[in-house]
């Protein structure tokens, strides 16, 4: 065989070895059940965060983590609707984790008890980084509608932490994913009014005045890099708060990009839902956020994921 050819060869055998590695990365993430931790106990509740992408024993250099938090209009909602987001993380080198936080239905708790949760999930994740092979300068906080909610609040309401807890570890993440997040829930100068009736119903829900935690009203600052998602149909959530969220970062000099998907509702990029097109997309374009961040490298696989857990009938 002539050089040439064993050349062509060799770099044949590295492309097909890289494929090989790359689809037992998506193997392995769909398969592997995660790790389960505590993060909290408040009397006889334990609230746990479901790790994907955890190594035992931790070997080689600490990886880019991202939380993901529920949405359910914190009443209700599973750590499950963002466990694809993770294993395919996961599969991408990231360590993708769902958190569980106090909710009305099973808890009898308020939104402001949930957001204390979402506080305390990311500071013990960066706590805990060192065991779980987290870069702890590199976690990102993440949800859809009550549970992008919860991302934006850790990363923008000061204070709110549990007393019993090592306050001096920072509780706000290095970046924000938000799928149809809720950022304004109160009236606010210069945008459409609230039914009085609606931010009543909200007070009670949340436990305290809804301004109180409105992650618009606490952007006073460079806030973390965000990538936002909202469909421009919903009427869970108006287009136009994400909208509001979204200039108040870039005028404090924040990086911040929305994006925004015609005729949307809300929940629309869920997995599962409407042969998954929205969900692609969305994942598709954290991808590209998180690599811009230097959290990831190389292709995305969404495809290859997708092919695995839903391929097409």
């Amino acid at each position: 065989m002539t050089f040439c050819g064993i050349r062509t060869l060799g770099i044949l055998l590295s492309c097909l070895t890289a494929i090989s590695m790359s689809t037992q990365m998506i193997v392995e993430a769909n398969e592997t059940k995660p790790l389960s931790r505590t993060y909290k106990t408040i009397g006889s509740t334990h609230l746990n965060l479901f790790l994907y992408g955890v190594q035992d024993p931790v070997t080689g250099p600490p990886k880019p983590a991202i939380v993901f938090f529920f949405g359910g209009g914190w009443r209700s909602g599973s750590p499950r609707q963002f466990e694809h987001h993770s294993r395919y993380l996961a599969s991408r080198g990231m360590i993708g984790i769902t958190a569980d936080y106090r909710v009305s239905t099973r808890h009898q708790s308020k939104a402001l008890q949930s957001v204390q949760d979402a506080k305390s999930a990311i500071r013990w994740v960066r706590e805990n980084a060192s065991e779980l092979g987290v870069d702890p300068d590199q976690i990102v906080a993440s949800g859809g509608s009550a549970g992008g909610h919860l991302a934006a609040c850790t990363a923008v309401i000061p204070g709110m932490g549990e007393l019993n807890e090592d306050l001096t570890i920072g509780s706000q993440p290095n970046a924000l994913v938000l799928f149809n997040p809720a950022l304004l829930l109160a009236a606010a100068p210069g945008y459409p009014q609230w039914d009085a009736s609606r931010e009543e119903s909200l007070r009670l829900r949340m436990g305290t005045a809804p301004k109180n935690l409105s992650p618009w009203y606490f952007v006073q600052s460079a806030t973390p890099p965000t990538r936002a998602f909202h469909g421009q149909a919903d009427t869970t959530i108006p287009f136009w708060t994400a909208q509001a969220f979204q200039q108040a970062q870039l005028n404090h000099g924040g990086r911040s990009r929305l994006v925004a998907f015609p005729n949307a509702k809300h929940g629309f990029f869920n997995f599962g839902r409407s042969n998954n097109a929205a969900f692609r997309k969305t994942l598709e374009e954290t991808d590209r956020f998180l690599q811009s961040l230097g959290y990831l490298e190389g292709p995305q696989r969404v495809e290859d994921y997708l092919a695995r857990v839903a391929p097409s009938k």
